[in-house]
């Protein structure tokens, strides 16, 4: 059989072409998305107006309070998030090559609700105002718990793993283990909780964009940008990951530290941002299975399209959340359940039929 050698690079390129196309749409959409939202909630803002602002020629300070003080950084928050929890999942799916992998089934969600319940009982977190509300005193005392015991439960996963071998299963089972043990501690917690203890470590699991300042959205953007680039960088690595262990080493990667260190990353990201904003699941689960099957499992292109695509698709439901019983504001983590898990099932479905 003989090939014509001017077909290979032509092919490649519309290889190349196209998933880039599909990353740029991706990405064309969200920023379309971003100054739509901008403009919708309790007081509506015509686009023309969300657009001066951005670009510093706002005709009213009421309308630059409400885009630029309040829906800006609520926005903006949800596309790191959502972008950052992707990216998380798509890389632990990778390196665990398990389909099950993310930030939520691995534990790490449940150590930091152990560490914000654990802050609010030692009385650090909040307390109720005269008309019975819960408010927060210490933030950065209760975000700080959550971080740590997020960081913990990662430490310990990589911990078994290397005792016992970095091997997939090894990890998911400790995620799991480690889940179920954080879960039950919550539980204890909330059992001999007061009243508004117990409000409160309910209310801190609500996942919700709106809590984050300007200067915790910089922190958890840096992270999640930082990590993001070592993981693209890794794509081959990732590529090789997939393919088995015994390959990738064939091929000179160093499956143990790529695995340890991918983790270690991808809990990092999951921490930082649970750790501000409260338990968001579903994203990095729903997120990479959806862009893999739309756009390959070549972690080159993987990654960018789960990046933008986790960042819309929060962004999307933070918006509707925002939407949906005006002037209440519903807890976007909740809408991502609601939307999440009959999504993940109506593709276990369609793949089982493929």
């Amino acid at each position: 059989m003989q090939v014509n050698r001017g077909q290979v690079p032509e092919e490649y390129f519309r290889y190349l072409g196209w998933k880039t196309m599909i990353i740029g749409l991706i990405f064309v959409a969200l920023g379309l998305v971003v100054v739509l939202s901008l403009g919708l909630g309790a007081a509506k803002v015509p686009v023309a107006d969300v657009v001066a602002v951005l670009v510093g020629k706002s005709p009213d300070p009421r309308v630059d309070a409400i885009v630029r003080g309040i829906r800006l950084p609520q926005a903006l928050t949800a596309v790191v998030a959502g972008g950052g929890l992707a990216v998380a999942g798509t890389v632990m799916q990778a390196i665990l090559r398990n389909p099950l992998g993310s930030p939520f089934t691995l534990g790490i969600s449940h150590a930091a609700a152990f560490g914000a319940a654990f802050a609010v009982m030692l009385g650090t977190g909040f307390t109720s105002s005269g008309q019975g509300a819960v408010t927060i005193l210490g933030p950065f005392v209760t975000t700080a718990a959550a971080f740590v015991t997020s960081l913990v439960a990662s430490a310990v996963i990589i911990f078994i793993a290397r005792l016992r071998g970095s091997t997939p299963e090894t990890m998911i089972l400790a995620g799991v283990a480690l889940g179920a043990l954080f879960t039950a501690a919550t539980m204890f917690l909330q059992f001999f909780a007061s009243d508004v203890q117990l409000a409160a470590m309910v209310f801190w699991t609500f996942g919700d964009t709106g809590r984050a300042s300007w200067t915790q959205l910089g922190i958890t953007g840096t992270v999640t940008l930082v990590c993001f680039f070592y993981f693209w960088t890794n794509s081959w690595s990732y590529n090789a990951i997939a393919a088995g262990d015994e390959t990738a080493r064939g091929l000179g990667v160093r499956v143990e530290r790529v695995r340890m260190t991918g983790m270690f990353l991808a809990s990092l990201i999951t921490a930082v941002i649970i750790a501000f904003l409260g338990i968001i699941g579903f994203v990095g689960l729903v997120i990479p299975h959806m862009f893999r099957r739309l756009i390959g499992a070549d972690h080159r292109f993987l990654l960018p399209a789960s990046l933008g695509g986790g960042a819309l698709l929060l962004l999307l439901a933070d918006t509707v959340a925002r939407l949906m019983l005006t002037p209440h504001l519903v807890p976007v983590s909740v809408l991502t359940a609601f939307l999440g898990a009959p999504t993940f099932l109506w593709m276990i479905i369609r793949g089982q039929r493929a």
